[in-house]
C-alpha cells in the first residue's frame, strides 16, 4: 500500500544514511587524529591505560634526564681521580729522586709542593652541580636509576648508591667539613706516620730513610686511588647500561600504547572509501523513496 501521509521507504533510507554518515564521521575523526581511541567514550579501558602509561612514560623521560646528570657527575670524578693517580705517579717519581745522594732536597720539595698544590686544586674543581664526589664528608651519594610500577599500581623511585669514606683506604682525594675542603682527611690528607700525609708532607729535611717511608706510604695511595676509578667506571657502566634499558623501556610502552589506541590507517583508508560508496547509494536510495510520492499524482491526470 501507498500512503502520502507516511513514506516507510523514505524513512528506512533516511535512517540508512544517518547511520552512514555516522560511521563516515567516526572513520574520518580516525583518520584525521591518527586514533581510533582517542577519548574515553571511544573505549574507555583502553583509553584509561594509553594515559596512565603516557604519564609513566614522561617520568621515564625525567629519570632518562637524570641519569644524564648522573652520569655527568660520575665522569666528573672518575676524571678528577685519574688525574690525580697521574700527579701521585709524579709525586713518587720525585721522591725516588730525592734518594740520589748529593740532590737538594729543597728544590725536589718545591717540584713537590707545586704537585700537592695541583691535588688540592684537582679536588677542589671536580664538581658538577654543586656535588663533589672526589672531596667530601663520609656520606652517601645517589643517583636516580629507574622510576617502577609495581603489580599493586604502587610506583616508587629507585637509586643507585655511591657510599664516601673519608679515610686513608677511602675512595676520596680530601675530606669535606663545612662546604670546604678539609686536607687532614681522605688518601691524599690522612697522616699515616712521621712523615705526614702525601699533602703535607715537605722533605727538605728528611734522611734517607724518612724519604724511604714517605715513599712507601705515596704507594699506597694509588692503591685506594685506582680502587675508587674502578668503582667509579663501574657505576659509570651501570648508568648508561640503565640510561640505554630506560629509552628501550620508553620505546616499548609507546609501541604498547600505539597499538592499543593508534588508529589501523589501511584499514581505516579501506573503511572510508567503502562508506563513502554506502552514502553515495543512501542518498540515491532516499531520492527514490521520496520520489515514489511525486508519480502518485500521475494517478489523477
Amino acid at each position: 500500500m501507498t500512503s502520502i501521509n507516511t513514506n516507510s521507504s523514505a524513512q528506512a533510507a533516511l535512517q540508512t544514511l544517518r547511520s552512514v554518515n555516522q560511521g563516515l564521521n567516526q572513520t574520518q575523526n580516525h583518520v584525521s587524529s591518527g586514533y581510533r581511541v582517542e577519548k574515553a567514550s571511544d573505549n574507555a579501558a583502553y583509553w584509561s591505560i594509553a594515559t596512565t602509561m603516557r604519564s609513566d612514560n614522561k617520568a621515564l623521560s625525567a629519570v632518562s634526564d637524570a641519569l644524564g646528570v648522573g652520569a655527568a657527575k660520575v665522569d666528573t670524578a672518575y676524571t678528577a681521580m685519574d688525574s690525580a693517580i697521574d700527579v701521585v705517579g709524579e709525586i713518587k717519581a720525585k721522591l725516588v729522586a730525592a734518594t740520589e745522594s748529593g740532590v737538594d732536597k729543597a728544590k725536589v720539595q718545591e717540584e713537590i709542593g707545586q704537585l700537592q698544590q695541583q691535588l688540592l686544586s684537582i679536588a677542589q674543581s671536580a664538581s658538577f652541580n654543586g656535588e663533589n664526589w672526589v672531596a667530601g664528608a663520609a656520606g652517601t651519594k645517589s643517583v636516580v636509576s629507574s622510576f617502577v610500577r609495581d603489580g599493586s599500581n604502587a610506583v616508587s623511585i629507585k637509586t643507585t648508591d655511591y657510599v664516601l669514606s673519608s679515610g686513608s683506604l677511602g675512595n676520596v682525594l680530601f675530606g669535606m667539613s663545612g662546604g670546604s675542603v678539609e686536607t687532614s682527611t681522605g688518601i691524599l690528607g690522612t697522616s699515616t706516620g712521621a712523615t705526614g700525609s702525601i699533602y703535607s708532607m715537605s722533605i727538605t729535611n728528611f734522611t734517607a730513610g724518612q724519604i724511604q717511608t714517605a715513599l712507601t706510604n705515596v704507594e699506597s695511595a694509588p692503591k685506594a686511588m685506582t680502587s675508587a676509578g674502578a668503582a667509579l667506571g663501574s657505576l659509570s657502566k651501570r648508568i648508561d647500561s640503565q640510561d640505554d634499558f630506560v629509552n628501550a623501556l620508553s620505546d616499548s610502552i609507546d609501541s604498547g600504547v600505539g597499538r592499543l589506541v593508534d588508529a589501523n590507517m589501511e584499514e581505516e583508508s579501506s573503511k572510508l572509501s567503502a562508506l563513502q560508496t554506502q552514502q553515495q547509494l543512501a542518498i540515491q536510495s532516499l531520492s527514490i523513496a521520496n520520489s515514489s510520492s511525486q508519480n502518485i499524482l500521475s494517478l489523477f491526470r
